[in-house]
């Protein structure tokens, strides 16, 4: 079982792939931190983010088991993930890593901005989560004081806004539900409420599916 979770920033899809990677005994994989990673590395070796061949040539340089997550996590560092992952060669570099993790044995729960619709199409179920800007400017703030960042409201707000944006508009994979996703709009519920929502997709998927495969064995 493959489970796509897209959304926008600050929409909640980490948090819930990961409550969904727990519940079903998943691997999960959060994609960010792969484009994060990216730029990371730009930066460390001395390199601007819009350096293409240095770009590619550290997405394919990365290991999944070398993530610094607390640097990662940073605001410096979305921004500079927003603008790395807007080279369609560096996305195209890192979608390979990306499949091969998604088709492990039994599955996996990923999250990021074109698992449905690019990554893995063939994913059951796709979710598409999303939330007003406002309410997610509010959480991203939120998130970044309780890490110690300054983060005042209306600046976090424009820079939501900003990658939408970026995120939307770019030549490649932009953020888009795949035309099969389930939308799930966060704006009014917490974490647990969006779990369960997520979790009555994700089984009612499951149900179909297992009616179809039992629909297939009675033609047989």
């Amino acid at each position: 079982m493959i489970i796509a979770i897209d959304g926008p920033a600050a929409s909640g899809k980490g948090t819930l792939a990961h409550h969904l990677a727990q519940h079903y005994g998943l691997p999960h994989l959060d994609t960010g931190l792969i484009y994060r990673a990216t730029a990371l590395a730009l930066l460390d070796g001395g390199h601007a983010l819009d350096d293409q061949n240095a770009a590619v040539a550290a997405a394919r340089g990365l290991s999944l088991t070398d993530f610094d997550e607390k640097r990662l996590r940073g605001r410096e560092m979305a921004e500079a993930a927003s603008r790395v992952a807007a080279i369609p060669e560096v996305r195209e570099a890192l979608v390979s890593l990306q499949r091969a993790f998604a088709h492990r044995p039994g599955g996996a729960v990923l999250d990021g901005r074109d698992i449905g619709s690019v990554v893995c199409p063939e994913a059951r179920p796709k979710i598409f989560v999303t939330a007003s800007p406002e309410a997610r400017a509010t959480r991203r703030a939120l998130e970044l004081k309780s890490r110690g960042e300054k983060a005042d409201y209306a600046t976090v707000l424009a820079e939501i806004l900003r990658r939408d944006a970026r995120d939307q508009n770019r030549a490649a994979a932009p953020l888009v539900a795949a035309k099969d996703a389930i939308l799930l709009n966060t704006t009014t519920l917490d974490a647990q409420e969006t779990f369960k929502a997520a979790l009555a997709i994700v089984e009612r998927t499951r149900a179909l599916a297992a009616s179809h495969e039992s629909g297939k064995a009675s033609e047989l």
